[in-house]
């Protein structure tokens, strides 16, 4: 079998009205959600699919410098033409790490060939369902974030991840007045990203331990990226304190970063997105570190259905005890609650996922186990330009975000 094509597909759902959300030191103004898809063809007919974070920049490099290394070589063992990548144009780090999210298509093609699930060719599944936690609320008054948890339980999860960033006082109070509402035996995260990116009304260093000594007695399950997420030492710090778990790992460049934060205990939970940070081979060698290391492990995901299920995959090659949880974002539509709408992130794929009892049951059909619907291509076509948009109050700045993390 021989790669026959490779293209990346760039899309977007523009919101009818921007979605404008302040927090304690400014605003976040939401104008659309981004995807990507990569589709690789064989010689033979059959398609993969593998999901990347959506970036003109990614998209470029994939037809102009992925897509020419592919074509016509043999695929049988995608480790070996990896290899044969990163001794080439992978010398460079961010073409190594994008086709980490190629190489799931490439996964996926091969599964299909085989007649094999994608888990079955990464270490093989000892398990077929993964947990998952329903994420949702950013920047909104307590009563709010406690009526979408409620919501978020009904529909089945049992975990909830919340993004404050409203001031200490009424942080605090979003928690106890969600505790509430889900009672003691529904997990809840805290992700406090949006406190260290606050300009001048940043929260002191005191102020996030207090906060988090509150947030404790709450039953919190983890507190994510409290901290600037390169100051492991600050991290290591915290967590000597013994205050509550810490998370953090999505904004880690590169491998060395990553077992700098697991092998220095600098967290309780190590989170990646094996779409936008290195992929499956990435994720292998780290999760046994992660392992060795007595941590855990929870996976980034932050986008559409495609790239849920390609996570998990990996994630059922490990017992509960290491990869414990797997993101999935909870994106509202009629009668259903969630953040905003984002229909793309469902419409992806042919079929919807199968969730049971707060679980993603994996499918065991051959690759990924999934369809992609390709007509996504003309009904949400690519908008250029940031998806959103974060402004300080002091300094006065205002910067645009694309999809793949970087700022304009």
């Amino acid at each position: 079998m021989r790669i026959a094509g490779v293209r990346a597909f760039l899309l977007s759902y523009p919101f009818p009205q921007p979605i404008r959300l302040p927090f304690w030191g400014g605003e976040r103004t939401i104008l659309k959600r981004d995807a990507m898809f990569i589709r690789v063809e064989s010689d033979n007919g059959l398609v993969g699919y593998g999901p990347s974070l959506a970036s003109e920049a990614a998209a470029g490099a994939i037809d102009e410098v992925i897509a020419p290394f592919l074509q016509g070589k043999v695929l049988a063992d995608p480790d070996a033409l990896r290899v044969l990548f990163l001794d080439g144009p992978g010398q460079n780090p961010g073409l190594a790490k994008l086709y980490g999210a190629v190489e799931i298509a490439l996964y996926d093609l091969v599964g299909k060939a085989l007649g094999a699930p994608v888990s079955e060719l990464i270490g093989g599944r000892v398990r077929d369902r993964i947990r998952l936690y329903g994420s949702a609320g950013m920047y909104m008054p307590p009563e709010a974030y406690a009526a979408e948890a409620a919501a978020v339980e009904k529909l089945g999860f049992r975990a909830y991840k919340m993004r404050l960033g409203s001031g200490p006082e009424e942080d605090l109070e979003a928690v106890r007045q969600t505790r509430g509402a889900v009672g003691p035996d529904f997990e809840l995260m805290v992700d406090a990203h949006t406190w260290w990116r606050m300009g001048d009304r940043s929260y002191s260093l005191e102020s996030i331990e207090s906060l988090a000594r509150q947030m404790a007695a709450c039953d919190v399950a983890w507190l994510e990226e409290p901290l600037p997420p390169d100051d492991h030492a600050a991290y290591l710090a915290f967590r000597d304190k013994e205050i509550l778990p810490l998370a953090s790992g999505e904004h880690e460049p590169s491998e060395a970063g990553f077992l700098d934060l697991i092998l220095s205990g600098a967290v309780d939970y190590v989170q990646m997105d094996v779409c936008c940070q290195g992929g499956y081979s990435l994720g292998r060698r780290l999760l046994a570190q992660i392992s060795n290391q007595n941590l855990r492990f929870a996976f980034h995901s932050w986008g559409t259905a495609l790239e849920v299920v390609a996570a998990a995959h990996l994630g059922i090659c490990w017992p509960e005890t290491v990869v414990e949880w797997l993101e999935y974002p909870c994106y509202s539509s009629p009668g259903r609650a969630g953040m905003y709408p984002f229909p793309l992130a469902a419409e992806i794929l042919s079929e919807p996922l199968q969730l049971d009892a707060g679980h993603l049951v994996v499918p065991r059909l051959a690759g990924l186990g999934v369809n992609v619907d390709e007509s996504v291509v003309e009904r949400y076509p690519w908008i250029p330009g940031p998806w959103s948009y974060f402004r300080t109050d002091s300094p006065a700045e205002t910067h645009g975000v694309t999809s793949d993390h970087s700022i304009r």
